[in-house]
């Protein structure tokens, strides 16, 4: 069981983000959002996400690394592709994930959503391990969190559409909302 405290998940690695600030309200929390990363793109392990949430990515370090370096970006969380968690940023403030977003009708998803990274691609299925981890984190965040409801967990390719595509085709929604249900979280798939 994962654990917060002062909105910090005890278990994860710490490595806070500059690229944060307050919420509207820091008490609105309601929504997840599920992205995927990794750096350079297709690749996994290294220190490259910590260093673009960090805002100390070398440009110089990889030819794509000078078309993102210059970004103010972060996540509150990272699942690596062996289940390790690390969190960036606090979950009663406003990490920069969601950019232009909607859900239900409501814009600027980043003032009221958690975001969740996880070490992938589109189109590389992700490890029972990251799967495993994000079970775990929505139970602790749902616990800490009661605003977020069992049908308020996302995909940026949710919020949206036409602009990200994560975290895409490989990400198995279903196989997400059986492990869910097998904890006694909500078990049916919620974003179709």
């Amino acid at each position: 069981m994962l654990t917060l405290d002062n909105h910090w998940v005890t278990q994860a690695r710490h490595i806070p983000s500059p690229n944060a600030n307050a919420r509207p309200d820091p008490a609105d929390i309601r929504l997840i959002v599920v992205h995927n990363i990794s750096l350079p793109p297709g690749e996994f392990g290294g220190p490259y996400v910590d260093q673009l949430f960090s805002n100390c990515l070398d440009p110089a370090a990889h030819p794509y690394f000078a078309t993102i370096a210059h970004l103010k970006v972060s996540a509150h969380f990272l699942i690596c592709r062996d289940g390790a968690l690390r969190q960036y940023v606090p979950c009663d403030q406003r990490a920069w994930h969601a950019g232009q977003s909607c859900w239900r009708d409501e814009e600027n998803c980043n003032d009221f959503a958690v975001g969740i990274e996880l070490e992938g691609t589109d189109t590389v299925p992700f490890t029972s391990a990251q799967y495993d981890q994000l079970v775990l984190l929505i139970q602790a965040l749902r616990r800490a969190y009661p605003g977020i409801a069992a049908d308020a967990i996302v995909g940026h390719e949710h919020i949206a559409p036409g602009r990200k595509t994560d975290p895409g085709p490989a990400f198995d929604w279903d196989g997400l909302w059986r492990r869910l249900a097998a904890h006694g979280g909500p078990g049916e798939n919620r974003t179709s």
